[in-house]
């Protein structure tokens, strides 16, 4: 990983305003916090295609679905716990069941929201929007996930949601990394376990399992960018490989990333897997660090889930 770091949420940013030069069906809908989700780059250069529909969220999601009817590409921008909150009936109806070609892009999910406090941290959005028939879900882990996420959903047809933090993180891929939606990355061959991870604790497990090599245990890291429609085979590949399974995620155990890896593993191969995430409880007001370390989701807690 380098050392730089830097905020999905930009990275959405910008890649839009290079998306709104390629192709002009691109429009962006923001709900009152352009300056947060950074679409404010994208309004600054086509603001004939930009749309603030103020604090109205079921208002922009609807909106979208109906833009999306004229043919147009329209990316919806919120916050995490209003756009899969308070848009949820919208997304469901208007844009879900008729498989409308809406791009929910939401910022500033999870605990590291940080000083905003339990209001404002998502930590159920992944379990809202994967029960949702047509809807493709991801969650990008660094700058250039999250620049090839922006620009491939524009290729695909239908409704998608687009995970994205506050929290600046490190880049873990080169630029020329291929990537494909449905299909998770895995990093290292190690037989000792598997830290499945999305989002932001990606990283947490890189560094974990760097950590844990200097005392002579080998896992592997499975990045499963998209949660839905989830990576099967390989799920069921580590599970058949590696002695350990551990799932990681800036949300909910409940409903989460652990749970779609539970459910693949009950049908496929029963095996235990450890979900490290939320214990069903709503976040605190803390800085985004301290908040991680708090609750158990940093490279520290990873290695000591496996010590034990």
């Amino acid at each position: 990983m380098k050392e730089q770091k830097i905020a999905t949420r930009e990275s959405y940013g910008k890649t839009l305003v290079e998306l709104g030069k390629e192709n002009e069906k691109i429009v962006v809908l923001d709900a009152d916090l352009a300056g947060a989700t950074k679409t404010n780059l994208f309004a600054k250069e086509y603001p004939e295609r930009f749309f603030d529909m103020g604090i109205a969220e079921a208002n922009m999601l609807a909106t979208a679905a109906g833009l999306a009817t004229c043919g147009k590409i329209p990316y919806a921008s919120t916050f995490a716990v209003f756009a899969a909150g308070r848009g949820y009936d919208q997304i469901r109806n208007s844009i879900c069941y008729p498989k409308l070609n809406v791009k929910v892009c939401a910022t500033h999910a999870g605990i590291t929201v940080g000083e905003d406090g339990a209001t404002h941290q998502m930590l159920e959005d992944i379990s809202l929007m994967r029960t949702l028939p047509n809807m493709t879900v991801i969650s990008p882990s660094d700058d250039t996930q999250a620049k090839w996420v922006i620009r491939e959903i524009s290729k695909i047809n239908g409704p998608v949601y687009v995970r994205l933090a506050r929290l600046a993180t490190p880049i873990i891929y080169e630029e020329n990394q291929k990537f494909e939606i449905g299909k998770a990355i895995q990093m290292g061959e190690g037989t000792d376990g598997t830290v499945f991870a999305t989002g932001v604790t990606v990283a947490e497990a890189i560094k974990a399992q760097e950590q844990l090599k200097t005392q002579g245990i080998d896992i592997r890291v499975v990045d499963v960018h998209t949660i839905k429609p989830i990576d099967k085979d390989k799920i069921i590949q580590c599970a058949k490989e590696t002695k350990k399974l551990v799932s990681v995620e800036d949300h909910s155990v409940i409903g989460g990333l652990g749970s779609a890896i539970s459910e693949i593993l009950t049908e496929e191969y029963p095996t235990k897997l450890e979900r490290m995430g939320m214990q069903d409880t709503f976040g605190k007001s803390g800085k985004a660090e301290e908040l991680m370390e708090y609750f158990g989701l940093t490279a520290k807690s990873i290695v000591e889930k496996f010590l034990k």
